[in-house]
């Protein structure tokens, strides 16, 4: 019986997923699996609002792919059916995650780890993490979204800065160029994360999905559509029992009381 490589708690509307492969919770083949059951689980369940991704232990978030994998997947046509297309179908669940998601990254995010983190809508690290996309010293590239999702973040030169010399950069770095929101002391980066999550998991719940689409519009398609798709997602948050309160609330100079649904 294969081992949990994935833990997950749900507490008052947020769901905290560990990676737990310690030392430092490489991604596997079993570990993808898990994880992708996982967030199809997490993505139906409506007690969930808020989404937080963690790595076990003090080392790292997550240190990228387990190499001992690679034996038999270094012959043309077999990287893909055996690993990058099974990965890119998990991170992309992530990535298209309906709710808000926030990484909580201590110690090392390297190679996929760090594509899995940018999969999330925000990142908080420790002052002490170490970002890296190291690949090129293996004679590859980031090939689970990397060269997108980092790309967007940070933009093309510093993307490929990253990508051509696969060194790493520190926080407070990775703080300047955008690639993570925010940088904590060490050993707060869960409990942070986890602060925010209850912050969203207390807003208006249609609308932070509704906001996180729109947003998202803005990579998928050209300007004059996602302009024009925004507006209709912003008829459907106006049209909610959500928007009612929060308009009596602002009135009334009460808090607001949302229903969550």
């Amino acid at each position: 019986m294969s081992k949990d490589l994935i833990l997950c708690e749900t507490r008052n509307g947020v769901a905290t997923i560990t990676l737990d492969n310690p030392p430092l919770n490489l991604v596997t083949l079993e570990l993808t699996r898990q994880l992708g059951r996982t967030l199809d689980a997490l993505a139906q369940d409506e007690d969930v609002r808020v989404l937080v991704l963690t790595g076990s232990g003090e080392r790292a978030f997550c240190a990228g792919s387990d190499l001992t994998e690679f034996a038999d997947m270094m012959a043309p046509g077999q990287v893909v059916p055996k690993k990058l297309a099974r990965e890119n179908e998990t991170y992309s669940k992530l990535d298209d995650f309906p709710k808000p998601t926030i990484a909580a990254v201590s110690g090392l995010a390297f190679g996929g780890g760090l594509e899995l983190a940018v999969c999330c809508d925000l990142i908080v690290v420790e002052e002490h993490t170490r970002l890296c996309l190291p690949e090129i010293k293996l004679g590859v590239f980031p090939g689970s979204g990397g060269t997108v999702r980092v790309t967007r973040r940070i933009g093309e030169g510093r993307a490929k800065e990253m990508m051509f010399f696969g060194e790493p950069i520190d926080a407070a770095t990775a703080l300047s160029w955008g690639l993570v929101n925010r940088v904590v002391a060490r050993g707060q980066s869960l409990r942070t994360a986890q602060d925010m999550a209850a912050v969203l998991a207390e807003r208006p719940n249609r609308a932070l999905r509704l906001c996180k689409a729109a947003v998202d519009l803005s990579f998928d398609t050209t300007e004059d559509q996602a302009v024009s798709r925004s507006l209709d997602l912003s008829d459907q948050a106006f049209s909610t029992a959500d928007c009612r309160e929060g308009v009596r609330a602002f009135f009334a100079r009460e808090k607001p009381r949302f229903s969550h649904t």
